[in-house]
C-alpha cells in the first residue's frame, strides 16, 4: 500500500488544517494518509521513536510530510524509513538544543517549504540547511502555519504523489540528489 506519513508539530496534532488538507490530496491520488498523535510528546527524539514504531509494519513506496517538529522529526527518521519522498513544512532544523540539529534528509525526491515571516523558525536557519544539504527549498509569504500557501502545499503534494505514481517500479524516481540517498 502506498502511504503519506504526516508528523505534526509541536503544538499542533493529527487532525489540523495541513494534514486534514494534504490527507485528501493522497486519497483522491490513491495513497493511504496515516497521521500518528504526538500531542503531549515534548522531545523529538520520542517522536522519532514513536514514528519508527508505527512506521516499521508499512509496505510499498512511502512518503514522509512533516511540520515544524514533524519535519525535523521526519527528516531525523529519514535515515533509516527510505522514503520515497519527504514534503517538510517549516521544518524545526538547526535548533541548537535538540539532540542532532543538524538531521540529515534522505528521499528521492525532497522539498522543503518555509515563510519568510516565520515567527517560529527563523527562515536563515531553514535555508542554511537546506544549502548545507542541497535541499530544493521555497520560501514563501506566509507564516510559520503557513495557513495562506495550503494551496501550493496540496498542489506540490500531488505533483511529488504522481510522480511516484509514474514511475516503473524497482527505478529510482526522478529529482534524486545523490549527495543525500543512502
Amino acid at each position: 500500500m502506498n502511504t503519506v506519513l504526516f508528523a505534526h508539530g509541536k503544538e499542533s496534532g493529527p487532525q489540523g488544517t495541513k494534514i486534514n488538507a494534504l490527507s485528501r490530496v493522497a486519497r483522491e491520488l490513491g495513497w493511504q494518509p496515516l497521521a500518528p498523535d504526538f500531542q503531549g510528546m515534548l522531545d523529538p527524539q520520542q517522536r522519532v521513536a514513536k514514528l519508527l514504531q508505527i512506521a516499521k509494519p508499512l509496505t510499498g513506496p512511502l512518503v514522509l510530510v512533516g511540520s515544524s517538529m514533524g519535519g525535523y522529526v521526519m527528516a531525523e527518521a529519514s535515515v533509516h524509513l527510505h522514503p520515497a519522498a519527504m514534503l517538510l513544512l517549516a521544518p524545526a532544523v538547526n535548533i541548537p538544543f535538540y539532540p542532532n540539529p543538524d538531521p540529515i534528509p534522505r528521499a528521492g525526491i525532497l522539498q522543503v517549504f518555509h515563510g519568510w515571516q516565520d515567527e517560529i523558525i527563523p527562515p536563515r536557519l531553514v535555508i542554511d540547511w537546506c544549502r548545507e544539504h542541497q535541499v530544493p527549498l521555497q520560501l514563501v509569504n506566509d507564516r510559520h502555519a503557513l495557513q495562506n500557501s495550503l494551496p501550493l502545499l496540496e498542489e506540490a503534494l500531488s505533483r511529488m504523489l504522481s510522480s511516484l505514481d509514474s514511475e516503473p517500479a524497482g527505478l529510482t524516481p526522478s529529482g534524486v540528489n545523490p549527495s543525500v540517498t543512502p
